[in-house]
């Protein structure tokens, strides 16, 4: 897994499956990086082709220690399979879904919402 950190912006591109050993090791990364207010953190899943149940709990308690810091957690690059399971579980409606990375940032444009440099 990469992570880079820059401008406020929090990169998280796991690889391959999220089941119950890739959502450990993604929660660890996780963990080791301390949420701050108005940090952006983005979870790019373009290099996820599976997630199951077990996946799904590392990303449910990023999102809470996001927003209990004040920070915003977002999705992006959402393969077919892992779109289908936030679906199932009706997560796809408490996550924010960007189709590309690029996406999120024309967003903020729109929100007049400014990254911290």
């Amino acid at each position: 897994m990469n992570i880079s950190q820059e401008l406020q912006v929090v990169l998280f591109k796991p690889q391959g499956s999220i089941d119950l050993e890739g959502g450990i090791a993604l929660s660890e990364q996780m963990v080791d990086i301390v949420p701050q207010p108005d940090q952006l953190w983005v979870i790019d899943l373009s290099e996820v082709d599976f997630m199951d149940s077990s996946g799904l709990v590392p990303l449910v308690k990023g999102l809470t220690s996001a927003r209990q810091s004040g920070c915003r957690l977002v999705l992006c690059n959402v393969q077919a399979p892992v779109r289908l399971i936030l679906e199932l579980t009706q997560l796809d409606s408490v996550f924010e879904i960007f189709n590309t990375y690029e996406d999120i940032f024309s967003n903020f444009n729109h929100n007049n919402l400014v990254l911290a440099g």
